[in-house]
């Protein structure tokens, strides 16, 4: 592996570093939007480890989805840092990093194209890792009864298939490659019972294969997956720890936030 010097600059992007293993660090990080002005998060500190998940609450607008982009690197960091395995995520390779993260925005884009290609993120498709991503979100089974399988051609954001549909095989598009971290943004969202217990299932076996999931979500049922909960609101680390500690706290009449005021809203 070669090495990494410090100077220039310019350089740290070509780092040779090894596979992440999802240690990360978030050590007092403030983001603001590109193009905005005032923090959307404000000194936010968390540590996250490999074989947990982590369930995101809080109000629209807290800032959910602003801590999920800025931990892809979506959204810079302007004060404050986000450490993968003791490595800024500022002097990591995108292209390099990126097939280690299974990210499922809040907003699910999927571009025209077959289905295979979606999963495999329009990359050189490995025919067994789309499957078997497909078995682990559990869509494996509606694609084969599309017209083509995973032939088929989705059009333009994925038009021909409903909400659902198009939940599941992003969620398949994250879980290709067996990714060391998963970061998922109202992932059942638009699911059915069925949908949401393929859901769970698979963030259960992430959890066994040891990856590190971070799970933004209003739904109850969801969080019983996760092991850890912060509570976001107005861009600050309102409370964190314990799932079952949290939910407790949050269950109180006296609890300044209550999960039944929670929601995912695009501005989160």
């Amino acid at each position: 592996m070669r090495s990494c010097s410090p100077t220039p600059p310019t350089l740290s992007r070509q780092c040779l570093l090894p596979e992440p293993k999802g240690d990360i660090k978030i050590r007092g990080i403030v983001v603001i939007p590109p193009g905005g002005r005032a923090p959307v998060l404000n000194n936010i500190s968390l540590e996250l480890s490999p074989g947990t998940a982590i369930g995101l609450v809080g109000p629209s607008g807290s800032g959910k989805s602003s801590l999920a982009r800025a931990l892809v690197g979506v959204w810079p960091v302007m004060a404050g840092s986000i450490r993968y395995d003791g490595a800024d995520l500022n002097h990591l390779d995108p292209e390099r990093l990126g097939p280690h993260i299974g990210y499922m925005p809040q907003d699910v884009e999927l571009f025209s194209g077959t289905v295979a290609e979606n999963i495999a993120r329009f990359q050189t498709i490995d025919s067994d890792a789309v499957v078997t991503a497909a078995r682990k979100a559990g869509v494996h089974d509606m694609i084969l009864q599309l017209p083509d399988g995973y032939d088929t051609h989705i059009g333009d954001g994925g038009q021909a298939l409903s909400g659902g549909q198009r939940q599941r095989i992003a969620l398949a598009r994250a879980l290709y490659g067996d990714p060391k971290i998963l970061i998922l943004d109202e992932p059942n969202a638009n699911l059915d019972t069925e949908g949401e217990q393929a859901l769970a299932r698979a963030l259960q076996q992430a959890k066994q294969d040891g990856r590190t999931i971070v799970v933004i979500s209003h739904r109850t049922s969801l969080l019983s997956v996760v092991d850890m909960i912060a509570v976001l609101k107005d861009g600050i680390l309102m409370k964190h720890g314990p799932r079952d500690t949290v939910l407790g706290e949050l269950s109180k009449p006296v609890a300044p936030l209550s999960l039944a005021a929670s929601g995912g809203g695009p501005a989160s």
